[in-house]
């Protein structure tokens, strides 16, 4: 199953971070270039405080413990759901819809509540 779940991310070309188990490290923004057999061609890089390094690294495949994809990120703060970037290719049912100022009053006794609650996330940034 792994071998097969490895051979579809290296066709996909995505980043992914792969755990080494035998040396207990991870391989953090690699890429699965190709697998022959039982070894697995990545590159990833590495950076220091003065350089960065690019390598190349063959891997056997028992080595690998575990292989994980990022899925999505999200900028830390304070964002509406307006403000979020959503890419066309996100299932219906993970889109965040943004919530119109309508809605919003809606939802609170008082309309200006939703301005002064604006501000008050504006200022914090």
């Amino acid at each position: 199953m792994l071998h097969r779940k490895i051979y579809q991310l290296s066709r996909e070309g995505k980043e992914v971070w792969i755990y080494l188990r035998d040396q207990g490290r991870w391989l953090e923004h690699a890429r699965i270039l190709d697998i022959e057999g039982d070894l697995v061609l990545v590159r990833y890089e590495t950076e220091d405080e003065d350089e960065i390094c690019s390598w190349e690294e063959m891997i056997r495949l028992e080595s690998i413990g575990a292989v994980t994809q990022r899925l999505s990120t999200v900028p830390k703060g304070h964002l509406l759901p307006s403000e979020l970037n959503v890419t066309e290719d996100c299932p219906i049912a993970e889109q965040i819809h943004p919530v119109s100022d309508v809605e919003i009053s809606a939802r609170l006794d008082n309309p200006e509540d939703v301005h002064s609650a604006r501000r008050q996330e504006q200022g914090d940034m």
